[in-house]
This record gives C-alpha cells, sequence and structure tokens, in this order.
C-alpha cells in the first residue's frame, strides 16, 4: 500500500489526447446544425426541439367576469375558439363551481360579451379569440328589446320585486 496519494494520482495520470475523447460523443450520436458562427456538432439529446407548429394548437387562459359576480372564471380555450364557445364554457365553468350569486339563466344565447363593464359595444359572437387582443372580458346578459323572448322576461323581472335588496342576500350564504 502506497503511503503517498500524490505518488499515486500521478501514475493514473491521463494524457490530453484521452481527455478529448471522454468529452465528446462519438459521431454516431450527434447532429449537425447551424448557429452563427457556423456548423457545430450536438449531441442528439441536445439538440434543440422541433417547431413549435407540431406541438399542437395554442391554448389561452382567460378571465371573464360575469355580471354581479364577485371573482372572475378562468377558462383556458384554444385560440380558434369564437367568443360564442367562450361565452357557453363561462356560463357551464361558473354553474360548475356552484358560485353566487346563481344565474338567474343558464343559456349561453342570452348573454354578450364585453372587453370590461364599461364597455358599451358587445363582440360579436363569430369573432376569433386570438384577434381579440384581451384576455380579461366581462360578461353580461342581453338587454333585448323584443318582449317574447324569455331573456328579456327574466330580465324585466328584476325591478319588479316588491324588496329591492334581496338579491343582496345571494352574498350572504
Amino acid at each position: 500500500m502506497n503511503r503517498h496519494p500524490i505518488a499515486s494520482r500521478r501514475s493514473t495520470v491521463r494524457t490530453p489526447s484521452d481527455w478529448s475523447l471522454r468529452t465528446f460523443p462519438p459521431e454516431s450520436h450527434t447532429d449537425l446544425v447551424r448557429r452563427r458562427g457556423g456548423l457545430i456538432s450536438v449531441p442528439r439529446r441536445l439538440a434543440p426541439p422541433p417547431p413549435a407548429a407540431a406541438a399542437g394548437p395554442a391554448k389561452l387562459l382567460l378571465n371573464v367576469t360575469l355580471e354581479r359576480s364577485l371573482g372572475p372564471v378562468q377558462v383556458v380555450m384554444a385560440q380558434e375558439k369564437s367568443v360564442s364557445d367562450l361565452i357557453r364554457a363561462s356560463v357551464e365553468v361558473y354553474g360548475k363551481e356552484k358560485r353566487r350569486p346563481l344565474l338567474r339563466v343558464s343559456d349561453p344565447r342570452c348573454f354578450e360579451l364585453h372587453y370590461s363593464p364599461f364597455s358599451l359595444e358587445c363582440l360579436r359572437p363569430e369573432e376569433k379569440l386570438i384577434s381579440l387582443g384581451s384576455r380579461n372580458f366581462f360578461l353580461c346578459t342581453k338587454r333585448s328589446t323584443s318582449s317574447n323572448s324569455s331573456c328579456s322576461e327574466e330580465a324585466n323581472m328584476e325591478p319588479n320585486c316588491p324588496f329591492a335588496l334581496t338579491h343582496l342576500m345571494d352574498f350572504l350564504l
């Protein structure tokens, strides 16, 4: 047994040519990648991933605040979907989460989507989500002029209530 550890290390010292063989993988496991500096050799497991288009459609995280609700509903949808699909999904999520106040109408056709509660113009149902330019929206009931629709009947029932503040009790439950 050798008492000098330095002497034993000297005997196992490798030449620089040995190190170069160990630091680079064999040529069978490399691909050539074009970079700004020219062609370089990169191991396949470190090669850049394929383009994002092959990964699948991109999804969007959208926040939709419903009229009279305390917080927004978060919905994940594909960017190719339309505003009407977002309205339908938002109403479904709001109902599944059993949020308060409860919706008087669960039909998505009775709602319209706005950029904010202060925006008077509603978004067209056929518009694509990717073209809207925002990820935060406001959903409110339609203000219909025809008295034959069930949505307008529901909207008109609220002011005729003898106890005007009873709709605030939903928040206390």
